[in-house]
């Protein structure tokens, strides 16, 4: 009788959420696969040209990019890590965009030595500064872009928990040891998939549970409830360009 009702309710997708449906192409339902790429096809041209800064249409190599990395995103979203499927989905298309103008730059600067070489040596060696500039102008650029889209979407993030980057800013730990000890706390709540879980599902820190795995007091984590909350959720929402700003 369950599988019957399974059955129905999967026939009929537009009553799934879309994790769901998420969930049930990677128990193996390939045509609910192809029907949420074909549905979600203007959502890669609308990430993809956002990316690019001009309009990506269906002919061009960086639709190509976003749409497997669509694809890449359904097998790897995990329900639980924190953040919709859709903002890590926009997530996983960009970076793979990005990644693939920079080797497209680096292969054709490659090409221009190569050419420039064969018509004249010192020419070559004249336009490199130049072509060097403007390559790392544009990787800075696109690592700027990438970092303040993270920072929107970890401030959506942390609004589901009543936090926001004002009250961060003043619960902070001041000292540089309780920061630290705060950064370990909130790792090995983000590498535990049970207390993440818990985390994300009651919006609170498992506060019983980490004591028995940190030493120090549960005021200690209670005092720096909010922080340990933010700095859990970079992991968990795999915001990369953010990370550095938390390893311990």
């Amino acid at each position: 009788m369950k599988a019957l009702q399974l059955d129905t309710f999967v026939d009929q997708p537009s009553r799934l959420s879309i994790e769901e449906k998420v969930n049930y192409i990677q128990s193996g339902n390939e045509k609910l696969r192809n029907q949420l790429i074909g549905d979600y096809q203007p959502f890669i041209k609308k990430v993809a040209s956002k990316v690019c800064n001009h309009y990506v249409d269906q002919s061009m190599d960086e639709y190509s990019v976003g749409l497997y990395a669509f694809n890449e995103s359904i097998d790897q979203y995990q329900s639980g890590q924190g953040s919709r499927f859709l903002t890590f989905a926009d997530m996983v298309i960009r970076r793979r965009i990005i990644d693939f103008i920079r080797k497209e730059m680096r292969q054709k600067r490659a090409l221009l030595f190569e050419q420039e070489e064969e018509a004249d040596d010192a020419r070559a060696e004249e336009s490199y500064p130049e072509l060097k500039a403007a390559m790392d102008h544009f990787e800075a650029q696109r690592e700027n872009e990438n970092r303040a889209y993270e920072i929107e979407e970890y401030k959506k993030t942390l609004k589901q928990y009543g936090i926001t980057f004002k009250c961060l800013s003043k619960q902070c730990p001041k000292h540089r040891d309780a920061r630290e000890n705060a950064k370990i706390i909130a790792k090995e709540l983000a590498n535990d998939e049970r207390l993440s879980k818990y985390l994300i599902e009651k919006k609170q820190l498992p506060i019983k549970e980490l004591l028995s795995r940190v030493s120090c007091s549960r005021k200690t984590i209670e005092r720096n409830r909010k922080y340990i909350i933010a700095a859990a959720l970079i992991y968990l929402g795999d915001f990369v360009e953010l990370q550095a700003y938390i390893e311990p």
